[in-house]
């Protein structure tokens, strides 16, 4: 189905029929990357909660980045037991602008899951409108749902590298960390040579809802023309945020997964700074 939202009115009226969705609460940030305790104090009833840093990446080398994907048996296992089914429609948020949660819903995209869709405004949406929390933790009974990756596209480090030279690499960073005035995590400031800054927290509003599609249009009319596109950010969280909004957009962008927190980790890449690609 592509890059699919819902509202928490829509969500709510899927809760009650005769087959729910599995919906899963990918609570994360970078300033509080467990958010378990956040999810038992509140969330959406029959959420699942998903460890973004322990059940979304492999755990390699610093040179793998720091969200590599894992490996697919280990992902299958993972959604097993979150509960998913084939043919499951699934059902992800968080309360961060949804970079969490679309982290999961590229994977799952990927994976071959065909009805992947994002609340809308994450968990803040379903509060505003009113909407029942549920405490505690769900066990779900296990699933049995086939997994196989490789269904969006995706970009090596090396495919990241020559990308600019035929088409248009998007740092989805925000700004300063694109310009490297300031780093606070990866061991270089900066960003790969010919990429061009699109910070991806834009492609939302103040209240962390996507804008509309003729807005992100707008955002990337520039790049229409010019070949295929790419995405990277800090960890391969919030590119894949990226590629939400700009399949809304109308694009079929590729993921670079291991983005600057593998590139700064091989001391023999370029690095640019400045305003300029």
């Amino acid at each position: 189905m592509g890059a699919e939202l819902i509202t928490p009115a829509e969500l709510d009226d899927l809760l009650g029929s005769e087959r729910p969705p599995v919906v899963l609460d990918i609570r994360w940030r970078l300033d509080a990357p467990d958010g378990r305790e956040a999810y038992r104090s509140g969330h959406i009833p029959g959420a699942v909660y998903v460890s973004l840093d322990d059940e979304l990446p492999a755990h390699g080398e610093p040179a793998d980045g720091r969200h590599p994907l894992p490996a697919a048996a280990d992902f299958e296992a993972a959604a097993r037991r979150w509960g998913l089914n084939d043919g499951d429609t699934v059902v992800v948020y968080d309360d961060w602008q949804s970079f969490g949660a679309a982290r999961a819903w590229w994977m799952l995209t990927d994976a071959g899951v065909a009805d992947v869709r994002l609340l809308d405004g994450g968990l803040g949406s379903w509060r505003t409108a009113g909407l029942p929390l549920e405490t505690g933790d769900v066990v779900p009974v296990p699933g049995t749902v086939r997994l196989a990756p490789g269904h969006l596209p995706q970009l090596t480090i090396d495919e990241a590298a020559a990308l600019p030279a035929h088409g248009a690499l998007l740092d989805v960073r925000a700004t300063e960390r694109y310009r490297g005035e300031n780093e606070p995590i990866d061991p270089q400031a900066g960003h790969i040579p010919g990429a061009l800054n699109l910070p991806t927290a834009a492609n939302v509003d103040a209240d962390g809802r996507f804008l509309p599609a003729e807005a992100l249009r707008e955002r990337v009319a520039h790049l229409e023309a010019d070949g295929p596109v790419g995405v990277y950010c800090g960890s391969g969280v919030s590119a894949a945020h990226a590629v939400f909004a700009l399949q809304r957009a109308g694009l079929d962008p590729a993921l670079y997964v291991g983005s600057w927190s593998q590139w700064s980790n091989h001391p023999g890449r370029p690095v640019a700074t400045g305003a300029q690609p």
